[in-house]
């Protein structure tokens, strides 16, 4: 019988729920975490002027996600965020990865340097990359939030709730199979 980790995922993001972790939509359903979005991308005639039909699916996604990735860095939806960050941290990796590693949000040297995991915590997901058998090269890295909280404190709900739609469009434009709660 075929494993539907589909289901496995929708399972999991749901005891994540239960167990009160908060960048979980509590309004929305846990399926449309794990949609995908290909239909949705066949329906689009075009994406800012570059015609769907010229573009294969991957890289039309990558188109998108370059496109979601700029609005990400002129986001001022947090004042405090906005004033203190250094620059947004959006996300590093393939578009066609299988595996995504997601965090709750920067730090400071990912403020400084502009990619997730590059501190202390990003050395050792490294090691914990390759010790499951894969490089850090082949798998999505990327935040729940896009900027770093001053002193690197827990983020708001309300700060979790404004990165919200640019995490659920980072996600369904990466489509991993598998994502790694950090």
């Amino acid at each position: 019988m075929p494993i539907d980790y589909r289901q496995q995922l929708k399972a999991h993001l749901e005891s994540l729920r239960n167990a009160g972790v908060q960048f979980l939509p509590r309004d929305r359903e846990l399926t449309r975490l794990v949609s995908n979005s290909s239909s949705r991308l066949e329906d689009k005639p075009s994406i800012a002027g570059t015609p769907a039909e010229v573009a294969n699916p991957l890289e039309l996604r990558r188109y998108e996600l370059t496109q979601l990735s700029a609005e990400v860095a002129s986001c001022n939806r947090c004042p405090e965020l906005y004033s203190t960050r250094t620059q947004t941290v959006f996300g590093v990796g393939p578009i066609d990865s299988e595996v995504a590693f997601v965090g709750e949000a920067p730090g400071a040297d990912e403020d400084r340097l502009g990619e997730p995991f590059v501190g202390r915590a990003g050395q050792l997901l490294t090691r914990i990359i390759t010790a499951c058998g894969f490089r850090r090269e082949e798998v999505y890295i990327f935040n729940t939030l896009k900027c770093r909280p001053p002193g690197n404190r827990t983020p708001t709900r309300e700060e979790c709730e404004n990165c919200l739609p640019f995490f659920d469009r980072q996600f369904d434009l990466i489509q991993p199979k598998y994502l790694v709660a950090l």
